[in-house]
């Protein structure tokens, strides 16, 4: 940023070079007459201005406007009264507390000397191409703040974050810090959609009006966590609907405690910060030194939640994901936990191996209780040595053995973790969280290894490289099976033991990126005891997500749409386990644990050896019935036509192939009730001038529906599906015919 200055001379219009992918452009301007910077992408424009006392101002988050459209000076609200003078609620960009501000500030610090006080302004900027960088100073202070803007030209998603830098000459602490703000027009008739949820009961969709106040989403845990996802849409109107209205939505990209906050100031403004928490958060900076933040995104559409849904997903496909813009597709998978849990054997994997391969799987893992002394979840986590007692002669028969089946080898890990009971913590005791002197609190038997020690970091990578690097392993299954507690880090200043909140998440950062350049051909699933660390940070460098540990099909269906309101399903994996499942003891056929199971990335995790061959037949079946549809499923546009949510009995869900030539309809009842007619299906994204033809993985349709129809009659006219019976399913696919 130290070329920011040189490259803003005064009264100089600075454009960003336009640029295209797809068929989609963006343009970054700076209006030096209006003093407005604009960025338009997709269907989006946002605009910010400088302001008469030089504080950087929202104008406008919406609707793509005219290139020719111009956009107001920024002008701070005015006073109401002594009680909230001028600039007390501007809506700015990133705001410093200091001056009159009574907004909640994006960063708040104090100095060795006691103060307090910083005040933000417009110091220079830099336009590069899909970048904006804006600098930001407290001059007499001796703070500065690099704003840095990217913009996605597709679906119109902005990315926000903050460099903050200490210039002065004494030591400052940093209290808290947001990464952005986004600031909604004044209103008073906006809702607000967030998930919630718990261990094996995640992704709970939820609504609620924005008043007056603050309403915080939050994670203290250490990590992402489930209780709250760092994911928000705003509405505005109170009526949501998955196909028109006004959406304002956003997903922080950070794995560790996280808040996001949403407050209503005395004037109906909306302001939306998110960042680190600033629970227990103290970060020291000394002279010269910076604290880089996570990146805040936020999209906006006319089009609904389903729309807005949709656009994160292409941007996740597009942008975040590690092989971006083009994910590979998830291979189908088995896993051995619920056939074995940790009576892992060489002979019975082999087994379990031959089977799996028979079905059509594609890639085999082989879960917990392959290492050190790991017979129970009481002991060897950290031991990271192949189980000589169950492998004689290591991994590498099985691997061969996997590989020689046409199948691709995966392995569970939890590398962030340690049993007390296991060499490793018998040797480093010191490598936990932890405050001397004070109890070390375990969660399933276990303790977290502190990420932010540079000894630990190389430990971890180290023992995956070795392990990487002595087998030929395609697939690392990394889970993470418990929250922080006690979060000392004792080796270093008091002072600066707090910067374990961040530090933390930025070797565990590290790890993965080494481990993906050093081994470029291995793909890594997160997972934290099933949904508890999705975030678009954590997706930046793994390639599939562990929605839950609840694998039972009907539970299932809420807790996929939820995950849809964010995620892709390009990521989402989800298994066909057994039957009673182990969650509930409910009872399902295997046909609706397969189709509840193909709305994601298709995995197995069912006792195999025990299946007949009637109940083979029907995964043989609908194993190739998944792999014609997989394209779209996993990267296709995704419709939601009859939602689960509240335990609803009905559930539908559309897939569209980006190029419009396939289309997969999925419905489940869970419940039948009085002898209803299932609801008709009015399909989606068709082209309403082509001819489709339909075909049945499951289930019937009504008596004369039309072999071929226009996507108009699907869209309009709709289509019949029978389902009847408690916990019935059936899956079509519409192909369209012809050019």
């Amino acid at each position: 940023m130290k070329r920011i200055r040189a490259l803003m001379v005064a009264g100089l219009l600075l454009v960003g070079s336009s640029f295209t992918e797809g068929h989609a452009a963006a343009s970054i301007r700076y209006d030096a007459a209006q003093r407005v910077f604009r960025i338009d992408a997709g269907q989006v424009t946002y605009a910010f201005g400088i302001n008469g006392d030089g504080a950087v101002q929202t104008l406008y988050w919406g609707s793509r406007l005219a290139a020719e459209d111009a956009l107001a000076v920024a002008v701070p609200p005015k006073s109401r009264s002594s009680f909230d003078p001028p600039g007390a609620n501007t809506p700015q960009e990133y705001a410093g507390w200091g001056g009159p501000i009574t907004v909640t500030p994006d960063l708040k610090l104090h100095f060795a000397d006691g103060n307090r006080d910083v005040i933000l302004r417009y110091d220079s900027h830099r336009i590069a191409g899909d970048g904006l960088d804006v600098r930001l100073r407290d001059a007499a202070a001796k703070v500065s703040v690099d704003l840095h803007y990217s913009v996605d030209p597709d679906t119109g998603i902005v990315g926000r974050s903050a460099r903050i830098e200490n210039q002065s000459t004494q030591v400052l602490t940093i209290d808290s810090a947001a990464a952005a703000s986004w600031n909604l027009p004044p209103a008073a008739d906006y809702s607000l959609r967030y998930l919630t949820g718990t261990w094996a009961s995640e992704w709970h969709l939820r609504t609620r009006a924005v008043t007056p106040g603050a309403t915080v989403l939050e994670s203290r845990r250490g990590s992402t966590g489930d209780e709250n996802n760092p994911w928000f849409a705003i509405e505005r109107g109170g009526e949501w609907n998955e196909s028109h209205g006004r959406v304002w939505f956003g997903a922080l990209a950070w794995s560790g405690s996280w808040s996001i906050r949403i407050d209503q100031d005395i004037l109906n403004q909306v302001r939306i910060t998110g960042g680190y928490n600033p629970f227990d958060f103290a970060y020291r900076l000394k002279p010269g030194e910076s604290l880089q933040t996570p990146v805040f995104y936020g999209g906006y559409t006319s089009n609904g939640i389903g729309e807005a849904s949709r656009l994160m997903h292409a941007f996740q496909r597009q942008r975040i994901l590690p092989q971006a813009p083009k994910p590979k597709l998830r291979p189908v998978l088995y896993n051995s936990w619920e056939a074995t849990e940790f009576k892992v054997t060489e002979p019975e994997q082999e087994r379990l191996a031959e089977k799996a391969a028979t079905l059509g799987v594609e890639r085999f893992v082989i879960d917990d209780g392959w290492f050190g002394a790991r017979n129970s979840d009481h002991a060897g986590l950290g031991d990271w040595t192949v189980n000589r007692e169950k492998f004689p002669n290591g991994l590498k028969p099985l691997i061969d053995k996997v590989h020689g089946l046409g199948m691709s080898f995966g392995i569970w890990v939890e590398p962030e973790m340690v049993n007390p009971d296991s060499d490793l913590y018998r040797k480093h005791p010191d490598w936990v969280l932890n405050f001397d002197g004070r109890q070390r609190s375990e969660g399933r038997n276990q303790l977290v290894l502190n990420l932010a020690r540079e000894d630990v970091r190389e430990y971890v990578f180290d023992v995956l490289d070795r392990l990487l690097s002595q087998n030929d392993i395609q697939f690392l299954k990394w889970d993470y099976n418990r929250n922080w507690s006690e979060p000392g880090w004792p080796q270093v200043a008091p002072e600066d033991q707090q910067k374990v909140y961040v530090v933390y998440v930025q070797h565990l950062y590290d790890i993965l990126r080494r481990l993906r350049a050093k081994h470029p051909g291995v793909e890594i699933e997160s997972c934290s005891g099933g949904g508890a660390r999705v975030d678009l940070g954590i997706m930046g460098l793994t390639d599939e997500v562990w929605p839950s540990d609840n694998t039972d099909p009907s539970d299932r269906l809420s807790i996929q749409d939820g995950f849809s309101y964010a995620y892709a399903p390009a990521v989402m994996m989800s298994w066909v386990t057994g039957s009673p499942n182990w969650v509930n003891g409910r009872q399902t056929s295997l046909d609706f644990r397969f189709l509840s199971s193909m709305q994601g990335g298709l995995g197995i995790g069912a006792k195999i050896l025990e299946w007949t061959p009637e109940e083979d037949a029907t995964a043989k079946h609908y194993i190739a019935a998944y792999k014609d549809i997989r394209a779209t499923v996993q990267q296709g546009r995704l419709y939601r036509l009859l939602s689960p949510q509240e335990r609803a009995p009905y559930s539908a869900t559309e897939s569209v192939a980006t190029e419009g030539g396939q289309a997969v309809l999925f419905a489940f009842l869970r419940q039948g009730q009085e002898a209803q007619a299932y609801p008709t299906l009015f399909l989606q994204g068709l082209d309403a001038k082509a001819r489709y033809r339909y075909r049945t993985i499951h289930g019937q349709v009504a008596a004369g529906t039309p072999e071929v129809a226009s996507g108009a009659y699907w869209m309009n006219h709709g289509i019949d599906v029978l389902l009847r019976t408690d916990m019935d399913a059936a899956a079509l696919v519409f192909e369209r015919v012809g050019n």
